[in-house]
């Protein structure tokens, strides 16, 4: 249970380091709080964390789109990028996964 919350709260470092790229504080602040929900030992907040990382991985993929379409525009070289942030969208969207479990779920009723 340790490691999937670390991985999570990994995820939401990531993606509050892009929110304040942009100087967007209250997306920062939310999504450094998202681990921290875990400690409420409720259903309903396992689901709104593990929807919060799939609203993460949707925000990499846009990301992505946009950087590869900029790119393509200025006829630089974009497939790096792509892998990079398509890697970081999947990890994002496992650690949701990996909140799935049986044995995550059991600590949660």
């Amino acid at each position: 249970m340790k490691l999937r919350v670390v991985l999570l709260a990994m995820a939401a470092l990531l993606i509050a380091a892009h929110f304040l790229r942009a100087d967007e504080i209250v997306p920062v602040c939310l999504c450094l709080a998202a681990p921290f929900l875990l400690l409420v030992r409720k259903r309903w907040m396992l689901r709104f964390v593990q929807a919060f990382t799939a609203v993460a991985a949707v925000i990499w993929l846009a990301t992505l789109k946009g950087i590869v379409q900029q790119r393509l525009t200025e006829g630089r070289p974009w497939t790096l990028a792509a892998v990079i942030l398509g890697t970081v969208a999947g990890y994002t969207l496992l650690t949701g996964w990996l909140l799935n479990s049986p044995v995550v779920k059991d600590n949660y009723r």
